[in-house]
């Protein structure tokens, strides 16, 4: 029994000192745990007093790996992942239950994810949900997420994906920009338009049009306002601040009561953004938690 309660407690030191590594600091991860940092801090130092070498260099300002914390930041990621498996195909073929940690965009999450949701809680009342609503791109792996819903072109990597459906984007204003600024006519007018953008980086650029050859160009918005996420850039779209180009599925309701005015359809390539939940699957059998989400997300979730 004694050898059971020190190797839980050796997992659960692997787990605070990933993600003490992961958050770059103590008082993150110990937010992140429901910790308080004094209390990160003596976990770290008793590990570090256990394996006898120090796993941080430690500043006023920073926090560093020594070689000897990188080396076991990596092995501790593995033993973790096969912890992770192990309850995977424990839990395969049982009543959905446990804590599902799900991470969602902002837009996603409030237009088509928060609607369902009480639903799917009470179908699955065993289940408690653990929703991170972000618009960074997480590794699952590192925030223990079951899931995520990302919208987009997916980047080459070992998840698993579920495709929800797909997304087309528009570029719309409010009609009170409209009678301030004009209303234009052809892509090339936009030039003289305050052009909203958003702050992180994208797999495609720049705004697409087509050209008077039907082909398809693109143009860089430029304006006095970049943002982190869908709901703000509508928010800001609603508020007259300039032009704004985003996926359809959270402006529908606003477009239908005129508060938002499409622009430039004629010249719209419709392209469309795939929608897809992923998860970290690697062959093994899914827990009966992730499986119920998946299945009940697919069922319920409508993209035109």
């Amino acid at each position: 029994m004694a050898s059971s309660r020190i190797d839980t407690n050796r997992l659960g030191e692997m787990d605070v000192f990933v993600r003490v590594v992961d958050l770059c600091g103590f008082s993150p991860a110990a937010r992140a745990l429901r910790l308080s940092p004094s209390a990160v801090s003596k976990l770290i130092a008793r590990l570090e007093a256990r394996l006898g070498t120090r796993l941080f260099n430690r500043s006023t300002r920073k926090l560093a790996l020594t070689a000897e914390g990188n080396i076991f930041y990596e092995r501790c990621i593995r033993i973790l992942a096969d912890v992770d498996s192990a309850e995977r195909e424990a839990a395969a073929g049982a009543v959905p239950r446990g804590r599902l940690r799900v991470n969602c965009n902002t837009a996603f999450s409030q237009w088509k994810l928060t609607p369902i949701l009480p639903e799917f809680l009470a179908r699955y009342p065993e289940i408690v949900l653990d929703l991170v609503v972000s618009d960074v791109v997480v590794d699952l792996l590192h925030e223990h997420a079951d899931v995520a819903i990302r919208v987009g072109p997916l980047v080459n990597s070992s998840l698993i994906a579920r495709k929800l459906g797909e997304s087309r984007a528009m570029v719309v204003a409010s009609p009170a920009y409209l009678e301030r600024a004009g209303m234009p006519r052809t892509p090339a007018d936009l030039a003289g338009h305050n052009l909203l953008g958003f702050g992180f980086p994208r797999l495609i650029e720049g705004w697409p049009f087509l050209d008077e050859n039907g082909q398809v160009v693109r143009i860089a918005p430029q304006g006095n306002a970049v943002v982190s996420d869908g709901d703000t850039m509508r928010r800001l779209a609603l508020a007259g601040a300039g032009i704004a180009r985003t996926a359809r599925f959270h402006m529908e309701e606003d477009i239908a009561a005129g508060r938002l005015v499409p622009l430039l359809e004629d010249y719209n390539p419709g392209e469309a953004e795939p929608i897809h939940a992923v998860y970290v699957g690697q062959g093994g059998v899914l827990p009966a938690r992730v499986r119920a989400f998946l299945d009940f997300v697919g069922e319920k979730v409508r993209l035109r």
